[in-house]
């Protein structure tokens, strides 16, 4: 049996706003939760004027507030920018809210150059990620008698139960540290779908060291999926889905998702059509029988235990419409 989770980016779609873009969040994290989905994650992206979602632990508050079962985290927190001290406690008053619930998926993409100065400007230093990641493992287990430069320092508030861990990343470093640390690991297909990325999941199974976290290892595959009733209005959606990646790598993307008819009408270049084709390969596009299979055989091929779909596409209706049909055919209220 195949587990499913969502991540959602909090798209503004043309003609809306961030706060509309919010509030569609917190009803798709609600019907994710109705229709049998394990985690909804968030994530946090910067400068990135046609996504809302900025701040994933303000976001998480509201939706785990908003629901009653389903697992909320972030996919994820970009750890070099902040205190890992910071955000233990952050993620442990979360926890100690919603006890059970709560995942920390985090990763260290720097994003833009301005971004990174801004969020980073106050500090005097900048520690090694690893580094990082062993701080916040030792805030999270509460160990005041191993060395560390901040030995007796405990996270607050201190609860009897701690947020799933979940190193987020794309290639073999980030593969071998999550084995190394004892940490869940969750792939970012969609960004890296590359011929290597099976062999970079098996690393990590590989090496994986048990730590007081997580004895086994266990993986999260994630991808782009868009789903319809029919291949025609999939690949409608897809279209869009083509132009808004081609957006966020130009210099002037605009504030919001683009809808199916405004990508019909604007068509592509040759040039565009060549990086249409490259970004296909991110995403799993069909009815929900034909992304079904392609799921089944991703979750195969990379021996993953979970399957996190990302229904990044126009209209909020679509995303929910993308849900729904997943977990029909998946059986998920079943399950």
């Amino acid at each position: 049996m195949v587990v499913l989770n969502v991540l959602d980016y909090s798209p503004i779609d043309e003609g809306q706003t961030a706060v509309v873009a919010l509030e569609q969040t917190t009803k798709l994290a609600q019907l994710a939760e109705t229709l049998g989905f394990k985690r909804f994650w968030v994530a946090e992206h910067h400068k990135v004027e046609s996504v809302a979602g900025s701040t994933p632990e303000m976001l998480m508050m509201h939706l785990a507030t908003s629901t009653r079962t389903i697992r909320i985290g972030s996919g994820g927190v970009m750890l070099p920018h902040y205190s890992a001290y910071k955000v233990a406690e952050n993620f442990r008053m979360l926890e100690a809210l919603h006890p059970g619930r709560i995942d920390l998926g985090i990763g260290r993409s720097r994003s833009y150059r301005n971004v990174n100065e801004a969020l980073n400007e106050s500090k005097t230093k900048r520690l090694p990620y690893d580094q990082q990641v062993t701080d916040l493992q030792k805030y999270f287990s509460d160990d005041t008698k191993s060395e560390h430069r901040f030995q007796t320092l405990v996270a607050m508030p201190m609860i009897n139960t701690a947020p799933e861990m979940w190193l987020l990343g794309t290639g073999l470093g980030s593969a071998k540290l999550a084995a190394e640390k004892g940490m869940s690991y969750a792939y970012a297909h969609f960004a890296k779908p590359s011929g290597q990325s099976v062999d970079v999941v098996k690393a990590y199974r590989a090496e994986f060291q048990p730590s007081v976290f997580l004895q086994e290892p266990k993986v999260i595959l994630a991808v782009f999926a868009v789903v319809a009733e029919t291949v025609e209005k999939a690949e409608e959606l897809a279209t869009a889905f083509d132009l808004w990646l081609l957006f966020i790598e130009s210099d002037s993307p605009p504030p919001y998702y683009p809808s199916a008819e405004t990508a019909r009408k604007r068509g592509f270049s040759a040039s565009e059509q060549e990086k249409v084709d490259r970004n296909r390969q991110r995403m799993l596009i069909g009815t929900a029988k034909q992304v079904k299979e392609q799921i089944e055989d991703l979750a195969e091929r990379f021996e993953a235990d979970e399957i996190t779909i990302i229904p990044n596409i126009s209209g909020a209706a679509n995303r929910m419409n993308t849900l729904r049909l997943l977990a029909s055919v998946f059986d998920l209220s079943g399950k």
